[in-house]
């Protein structure tokens, strides 16, 4: 599966480069044991958040207010 960077959350592949760990389950103690957040699908694969991961792997602590873009507005008074 190509990895589609426009989604909001990480491919399989990124996962598991990430982790090292092709298996599911060991996937799933690497995020456990280094506090990454994540959940689970119905197959018991982990999921990822883009923005989240960035966030971490940044070094940034993830919480909601660092989660959030920066607040702007539309400036229209150079459109002629």
């Amino acid at each position: 599966m190509p990895t589609n960077l426009t989604s909001e959350i990480l491919a399989d592949e990124e996962i598991a480069a990430i982790t090292g760990y092709l298996t599911p389950s060991r996937q799933i103690e690497w995020l456990n044991r280094n506090g990454w957040q994540h959940v689970l699908t119905a197959a018991s694969r982990p999921v990822v958040g883009r923005v989240y991961a960035r966030l971490k792997l940044a070094g940034i602590k993830p919480s909601a207010s660092s989660a959030v873009a920066e607040t702007w507005t539309l400036d229209l008074a150079r459109v002629s």
